[in-house]
């Protein structure tokens, strides 16, 4: 027999070689019929695998995302097989599961495809699917691996078992494909009910530039119709929302060919509203204790190799500067922290010093390929909020838990209610990739899980998602579409105080070394913004909105009045400004719903006479008429309901 841990900690016993299945099974045979992958002492595992030891058990559906993960890496297989029947000479590489369903990395040859291929893709898949195969894995020697796909012709795949050990090798059966696989299938292909290819694009083999081009053709697939049907609306929603494009609309940011890929521009509406993002954190972050400094864009090279920014980022970095001084490099900096390490450097501190909260609004550079750039999502030049706490270790809870606060205060003035904390460890079977000792990231590992507990966050713990130099909490944010994004980070980090030889006089007189504290509750400026246009499809908070108010008079014969009004709403510091086109009022109207505009004032006869203006909001209608005064304390008061005093 062996004991099988349920994850409300219940403990089952059954006879050796049960299945996740059977496990189901003896629980309900509605989970049974729902169960789709599992999860055994760690490992991904099919719902048919034998278990021969004691060990806890979960269960998944496709409600789980990791249950998503095996119903979309097994549709990839579906996807594989349908290209091969109608590609035979194709040569398959990877095929993942992703985000929002899989693709598969094909090299065609001399063929193509096209858009025009995807309905017979789809209708074969389909008929795959109905055909209720199911997923068999079987171990293979590597040699009889490599000799399969040197038959075959397919480099791709042979490179990659290369890199696999003898006794590691899987493959993975249904039908009469096969394909190189490390496992976690649904029970059979019929559970995949509705599928659609997406798009196809252009991928690197490996990523890497100076490797063959292959098409990557990307799908996604549900257990139901009624939910791809969802989906595509919510993607045709998504599309209505797209930064880049309502970035246009909205004239907020653009990008020139002549200033360099990832190089965004901000028009003067952009540049308002980011410089209003800035001063709302600054003006919370002096009431915290935090102080501004600003370093330069660039560094001497060894400053980065000290941190260690350059070992992990100096591929992905622009290349060096070489100055006239022989053997003298500069690079653009990819990281604030190191100048804010030798900022603290200027000076000796005591312990009665600290903490010393250091903020700024940093420039940095990353040279992203190409083929990754994405509007403001993902650029080579971003800014981000960033800030460094040095403190003792006496202090580090307390740093933490107001960095918390900073964070949360951040997303409920812009309207991001749904989130989750992601407890960001290291990988505890890949210790290589990071600096320091066991013990300090057992100390900041422990520091962050407490303060998530006290704060009572909801969180989830990853392991291998830590920064090279410590652990981080992460807020992953749903967006109103319900997709997940990172957005705001803290890091706990006793490494880099070290390599930099940081220091405080203790209250015993000897040298001791600070804790420091990464925070970003923004992230990247550009990236936060591109997520809050979508998320509010343009139709910004009020205190945020680049334009607040926009009169629109009926005629000219109004001008002196509505001079007036916008004199008096200026006085009032709201953002307003006159449409005096001579176009129709109801033309206005429209064109100031478009720009989503907040308010629009209608000014006409009635409202010179009696001293007041109609007022409408947008996508709501008219409100009525108010006076000037009584209409800037509605204004006033909506921006002081969503910006409660921090």
């Amino acid at each position: 027999m062996i004991k099988i841990t349920l994850p409300d900690g219940s403990v089952k016993e059954f006879e050796k070689n049960t299945t996740p299945m059977e496990v189901a099974k003896s629980i309900s045979e509605g989970l049974a019929r729902n169960v789709i992958s599992a999860n055994f002492n760690g490992n991904t595992v099919e719902t048919k695998t034998p278990l021969t030891t004691d060990g806890p058990l979960t269960l998944y559906t496709w409600n789980n995302p990791e249950g998503k993960k095996a119903f979309w890496h097994s549709s990839a297989h579906l996807l594989a097989q349908a290209i091969l029947f109608f590609h035979p000479d194709a040569k398959l590489t990877i095929g993942p599961a992703i985000e929002n369903g899989f693709y598969y990395d094909v090299d065609f040859g001399e063929q193509g495809i096209s858009e025009s291929d995807f309905k017979n893709i789809e209708d074969k898949m389909l008929d795959f699917a109905r055909q209720k195969f199911e997923f068999e894995m079987r171990e293979v020697s590597k040699a009889d691996a490599l000799a399969y796909y040197e038959e075959k012709g397919n480099e791709y795949k042979v490179e990659l078992i290369k890199n696999l050990t003898d006794g590691d090798i899987t493959f993975c059966d249904h039908s009469d494909f096969t394909d190189l696989c490390r496992g976690g299938h649904v029970p059979n292909t019929g559970i995949i009910k509705a599928v659609k290819i997406m798009s196809v694009a252009g991928a690197y083999w490996r990523g890497d530039e100076n490797k063959p081009q292959l098409t990557r053709v990307y799908g996604i697939s549900f257990p139901k119709q009624k939910e791809l049907k969802e989906y595509l609306e919510l993607l045709e929603e998504a599309k209505k929302r797209d930064h880049r494009k309502l970035g246009k609309e909205l004239e907020l940011f653009a990008f020139s060919a002549k200033v360099g890929q990832g190089l965004p521009l901000w028009l003067p509406k952009g540049a308002a509203l980011r410089e209003r993002l800035e001063n709302f954190l600054k003006k919370a972050q002096k009431k915290a204790g935090y102080e501004m400094v600003i370093s330069p864009h660039i560094g001497q090279k060894e400053l980065y190799v000290t941190s260690g920014h350059y070992a992990k980022y100096g591929e992905d970095s622009f290349q060096p500067i070489h100055t006239p001084k022989e053997n003298e490099e500069f690079l653009l900096k990819p990281m604030n922290c190191p100048h804010h390490c030798e900022i603290y450097n200027t000076k000796p501190y005591s312990y009665k010093d600290l903490p010393k909260r250091f903020a700024e609004f940093g420039t940095v550079y990353r040279y992203e390929q190409s083929g990754e750039l994405h509007g403001l999502t993902r650029v080579r030049g971003f800014t981000q909020d960033d800030a460094h706490i040095f403190c003792t270790p006496e202090q580090l809870n307390e740093e933490f838990n107001a960095v918390i606060d900073i964070v949360l205060y951040v997303f409920s003035a812009l309207g991001f209610e749904d989130f989750t904390t992601q407890i960001s460890l290291r990988d505890p079977e890949d210790k290589e990739k990071y600096i320091g000792s066991d013990e300090n990231w057992e100390k900041a590992e422990n520091a962050i899980m407490r303060s998530a507990k006290e704060k009572g966050l909801k969180t989830i713990i990853e392991y291998g998602e830590a920064a090279f130099y410590g652990p981080k909490l992460d807020f992953m944010v749903k967006d109103v579409l319900g997709r997940s994004w990172q957005l705001g980070t803290i890091q706990v980090d006793y490494n880099l105080p070290e390599r930099f030889d940081l220091t405080y006089k203790g209250s015993d007189n000897q040298l001791h070394r600070p804790v420091m504290i990464h925070r970003a509750p923004f992230g990247s400026m550009e990236r936060f913004i591109a997520i809050l246009i979508e998320h509010t499809g343009g139709n910004f908070p009020l205190w945020l909105t680049p334009e607040q108010v926009i009169l629109l008079p009926i005629s000219e014969k109004y001008e002196n009045y509505t001079k007036k009004v916008l004199h008096l709403l200026e006085n009032s510091e709201i953002r307003a400004l006159v449409d005096d086109r001579n176009e129709k009022v109801g033309r206005k109207i429209r064109d100031a719903e478009m720009n989503k505009i907040p308010f629009m004032l209608i000014i006409g006869e009635n409202e010179e006479k009696e001293g007041t203006v109609s007022v409408r909001k947008h996508s709501e209608g008219d409100l009525g008429s108010f006076t000037v005064e009584e209409f800037a304390d509605i204004i006033q008061n909506e921006i002081d309901k969503t910006l409660q005093q921090f």
